[in-house]
């Protein structure tokens, strides 16, 4: 099917599987927040943003809009709220995660800050985990998340 032209990103009209969240930050392209596949919700990669918000949690930029610093700690603590956002939206748990793809800006100095926060966040779940360091993300964050959960079998039909 090809594209549609009129710019829009209401994909709600046409999938009846897919969540867009009125909490979490708006898309940065036409995608949804997460698509449910029977009991499988797939979220997108989530960053930091806050809906609605110029300004990112954990960034600082210059005059000119390059990064000058990041704090990453404010960032996962704002990503992890984002995906918790998803989530709960679509009838789930943070206890329902059962995989996560991490991607960082910066694997030396992030990592240590984000692997002591990731297990203050999953202490009743364990999902498997790939970590990966990437050049850029499509925004000026340093760290985006991308979930896979189990949704309880109410929350999936």
């Amino acid at each position: 099917m090809p594209p549609d032209e009129s710019g829009t990103n209401d994909v709600t009209e046409h999938d009846d599987d897919a969540i867009v969240s009125q909490r979490a930050p708006e898309p940065v392209g036409p995608y949804p927040h997460a698509r449910r596949v029977g009991n499988l919700l797939f979220l997108s990669g989530m960053g930091p943003r806050k809906r609605g918000q110029k300004e990112i949690p954990g960034v600082t930029l210059d005059g000119t809009g390059n990064v000058v610093a990041h704090d990453i700690e404010t960032q996962c603590r704002s990503v992890f709220e984002n995906v918790r956002l998803v989530i709960e939206e679509a009838g789930g748990r943070w206890e329902d995660i059962v995989d996560v793809t991490v991607f960082l800006t910066d694997m030396k100095r992030d990592f240590a800050t984000f692997n002591r926060l990731y297990g203050l966040y999953f202490t009743t779940c364990r999902p498997t985990r790939t970590t990966v360091e990437v050049n850029a993300l499509p925004t000026p964050i340093a760290i985006e998340l991308k979930v896979i959960a189990a949704l309880p079998p109410a929350a999936a039909g």
